[in-house]
């Protein structure tokens, strides 16, 4: 029983929150590998704002808005986990069960895109959490916020794993005529069984390449992100994955490697201890290898490629990928004169 997975949750352990004064840590040994003895809840939350300004200088977007906190995807590697914390949770087994919504946010996006100092810059959905995670079934706040984008003619990106983004095509295909879209997809792997252990209630690999194709036949800019390249896990499938997507229709590929800052290396341990118990040492020494001995990397710029040997290995990888796959794919740049002209009629006179 010790190794069993709970089925259907990536995070095998409740641990405690850092900013508690009292350490609890609950380990979940279903009796059966159906069982599933945590159900998601849905806590309603009433934020002022809704755009947040993204300050890390590595990170390829300016503001992101993400109508949920916590997500029920549950990929053991994700780096929002430590944020449950803020909000009382731990980054474990709650982050993945207790789920915030944020249920006007696109009320405050509006009022966000009505401001007179507000310029146009691309706004990121999911630059924290999923935007297609489960709950958007049941709320649909991330379509009332392309609802909100396509009526100001906004330029927006969107991060996600999820299909049922084909939902909203009929919002998409307006956005993308007037270039205000582009869609990246987080792809890890091209083996759905590893899919299944590292992100367990996320859509399978097939359906995330059928997406490629189903969006880019619209005209949506679809690109590819291999996040996060695990050593002994998924670094192996670099090309035979960039080789996919480029046939499928991306027009970029891009990757980074694996890190565990704050609570995400307690629950990466427990969890790729009990899924790979007979690699589970090597692959957590080839990780420390990339970040100077440690799990734990916060360094700009190294700490989403690596460093020494090994991590050489996977950046030649990565070139060599976009190189064969993706060197006469165009880039995308999205429009934001649409925005500002709809804002301001008098910058029409100077066309």
């Amino acid at each position: 029983m010790k190794n069993k997975l709970i089925k259907g949750r990536g995070a095998q352990i409740a641990i405690s929150n850092p900013f508690e004064n009292l350490e609890e840590i609950q380990i979940f040994e279903p009796e059966a590998q159906d069982a599933d003895p945590i159900k998601t809840q849905y806590i309603n939350t009433h934020p002022k704002s809704c755009v947040n300004k993204v300050s890390s200088p590595d990170v390829p977007m300016g503001y992101s808005l993400n109508p949920y906190q916590g997500c029920e995807h549950g990929c053991i590697y994700c780096f929002a986990r430590n944020t449950h914390t803020y909000w009382g949770y731990n980054a474990g087994l709650e982050f993945e069960t207790k789920i915030l919504v944020k249920k006007d946010i696109h009320v405050l996006l509006e009022k966000k895109l009505r401001s007179k100092n507000w310029d146009g810059t691309p706004i990121a959905l999911s630059g924290n959490t999923d935007c297609y995670q489960p709950a958007e079934k049941q709320f649909g706040l991330t379509r009332k916020c392309l609802e909100v984008f396509l009526k100001y003619q906004h330029p927006l990106s969107i991060i996600t794993k999820s299909s049922l983004i084909l939902r909203d095509l009929d919002l998409l295909e307006k956005l993308a005529k007037n270039n205000l879209v582009h869609v990246a997809l987080s792809i890890t792997s091209n083996n759905d069984a590893l899919r299944k252990k590292l992100e367990p209630r996320a859509s399978s690999i097939f359906k995330r390449l059928d997406l490629i194709e189903k969006l880019s036949e619209r005209g949506i800019p679809v690109s590819v992100l291999m996040a996060p390249i695990i050593p002994g896990l998924n670094e192996d499938q670099i090309l035979n994955l960039a080789k996919i997507c480029s046939e499928k229709g991306a027009h970029s590929f891009n990757g980074m490697v694996v890190r565990l800052n704050g609570q995400i290396g307690m629950v990466f341990t427990d969890w790729v201890r009990k899924a790979y118990p007979d690699r589970a040492d090597k692959i957590l020494n080839q990780i420390k290898d990339l970040h100077g001995g440690t799990l734990n990397d916060s360094r700009w710029g190294l700490r989403s490629k690596g460093e020494g040997a090994y991590a050489k290995i996977i950046a030649q990888q990565l070139q060599m990928a976009k190189r064969k796959y993706f060197v006469d794919k165009p880039k995308v740049v999205l429009n934001r004169e649409t925005y500002l002209k709809m804002k301001n009629p008098q910058l029409g006179l100077f066309d």
